[in-house]
């Protein structure tokens, strides 16, 4: 019986031969990301064991991301408790690099790949082909002091791609499209798989923004086929070789076959309080806002920089809005501050911020208000998620959002 590119992964860290849907496998991990959130929770637990330990500190990356700069004296200690345990322990550390996955993708990870992250859109990565997944800090602990884990081998959802984005669509109108599709439960703990003649299409920023939100249908993981693109990625950041490249066999099962055409795609929001309570943009006119954020590791790249420029070069943001624009890291910013980007969206008006997590958690920027609304290139429109719990959150692309501030109200672009 033939694999999906899952089992294939799966197979591989495992050092087994073959494995299918449901099985679960003790695995050896490639690398163990852990950030801000949660990793003085992880040491806290470590040094309550009675033989600590690390089994390769090479595999383990940490980053500061999600407090950035620091907002209190409490997250203060807990990011001073992540940052002197990595120095004594020689862990590879990043702090004002800018947001996880995003420096992840930048510099590790590569196709094949088997990784664990403690933050949820660790799925990012199979943007780049590798199985990304994210897990707690008990589970992060594990696998730290053992260099292994155990995995429930997921089943697998597959989205051929065919046609071309258009209609003024972008990526993230795609999957927020296909998780209105399919629903917010609709691919529990499986991998949802893409491919097909549309995808080469994609950018790998497009790639990286659809396998992030993967996890808002409940996914495992979200994977794409590796071409072309995906080689030319990894040349261009450091030169990164793939630890194996897979496909799935003609004979994989897939537990689910859905065939999407790109070119019937249009903008759409994703409104209050859940991802998957998705419109078209066109229907949702006269919705006044408050804020507007582009950023967020399913936005902040170069790519969605450019295309909100290109929108807002010689107009304003309404005075009635504020307009946060947060690359998702250092070498983004470093890039749009040489492509003259950050000086369009300043003389506009907006606030161009520190590469970091933002508003997208509800974190240290941008924090909303009793009754405010924000529309946002982040990740979950969750109630309370951005500030306020009596506050509105809706999920838009790059273009959407631009234009919206613009406008002072949700607008196509």
């Amino acid at each position: 019986m033939g694999m999906t590119i899952a089992e294939k992964i799966i197979a591989r860290a495992a050092g087994l031969p073959e494995v299918h849907a449901g099985e679960i496998h003790t695995v050896e991990l490639d690398y163990l990301m852990s950030n801000d959130g949660t990793s003085h929770l992880t040491v806290d637990k470590y040094n309550r064991l009675k033989n600590p330990r690390i089994a390769d500190v090479d595999k383990l990356v940490w980053i500061v991301d999600h407090n950035v700069p620091c907002d209190s004296p409490k997250t203060a200690a807990s990011q001073k408790k992540m940052r002197d345990f990595a120095k004594a322990n020689g862990i590879a550390f990043y702090e004002g690099e800018g947001v996880c996955h995003q420096v992840m993708l930048e510099k590790y990870v590569a196709p094949g790949q088997l990784i664990f992250g403690a933050d949820s859109h660790t799925c990012s990565y199979g943007a780049l082909g590798a199985f990304g997944t994210g897990v707690g800090n008990t589970d992060y602990l594990y696998g730290m002091v053992t260099g292994k884990s155990w995995v429930m081998t997921p089943a697998t959802l597959r989205f051929n791609l065919t046609g071309r984005l258009g209609n003024g669509a972008t990526a993230r109108d795609l999957i927020l499209t296909i998780i209105g599709m399919i629903g917010a439960n609709g691919a529990n703990y499986h991998a949802m798989e893409f491919g097909g003649e549309g995808l080469h299409s994609l950018s790998v920023s497009d790639r990286i923004s659809i396998c992030n939100l993967c996890v808002e249908a409940g996914a495992k993981t979200g994977l794409m086929e590796v071409d072309e693109k995906t080689m030319a990625y990894l040349e261009a950041h450091g030169g990164r070789k793939p630890a194996a490249v897979f496909a799935s066999d003609p004979d994989a099962v897939f537990e689910k076959v859905y065939e999407i055409d790109m070119g019937t795609i249009v903008p759409v929001v994703a409104k209050p309080h859940f991802v998957d309570n998705i419109s078209p943009v066109s229907e949702c006119g006269g919705i006044k806002i408050n804020e507007a954020f582009l950023g967020s590791c399913n936005n902040g790249r170069i790519e969605d920089l450019r295309l909100g420029a290109a929108i807002i070069q010689g107009k304003k943001v309404a005075d009635t809005v504020r307009f946060l624009v947060v690359p998702a890291s250092r070498e983004v910013y470093l890039q749009a501050m040489q492509e003259g980007l950050l000086d369009v969206f300043m003389e506009a008006g907006a606030i161009v911020m520190n590469p970091n997590c933002s508003v997208c958690w509800g974190s240290c920027q941008g924090v909303i208000g009793e009754g405010e609304v924000l529309i946002s290139t982040g990740t979950r429109n969750f109630k309370g998620r951005a500030g306020d719990k009596n506050s509105f959150v809706y999920l838009a692309s790059a273009a959407t959002v631009t234009a919206s501030a613009i406008a002072g109200e949700i607008v196509p672009a």
